[in-house]
């Protein structure tokens, strides 16, 4: 399926976001193929796409952790 050849090929593309922009725009595909995924796996209940999605998760959680910065301490 395309879809899960667009999951892994995200998957496995190198994580460098130079701009905060790049990392939207990661953030958001990484969403989009995660609810994508998350339909095709409603009417199939296939482990293999279960576990993309478990990774896609991970890969997305790390992106947005980097948007959020570090967090300012109050002096």
């Amino acid at each position: 399926m395309e879809l899960i050849k667009k999951a892994l090929e995200f998957e496995t593309r190198k994580m460098r976001f130079p701009t905060t922009s790049d990392r939207i725009l990661a953030s958001r595909e990484a969403k989009a193929l995660i609810l994508s995924l998350n339909e095709v796996y409603k009417e199939s209940k296939d482990k293999k796409i279960m576990d993309i999605m478990k990774r896609l998760t991970s890969v997305k959680q790390r992106i947005e952790k980097r948007l959020k910065g570090k967090p300012l301490t109050a002096s």
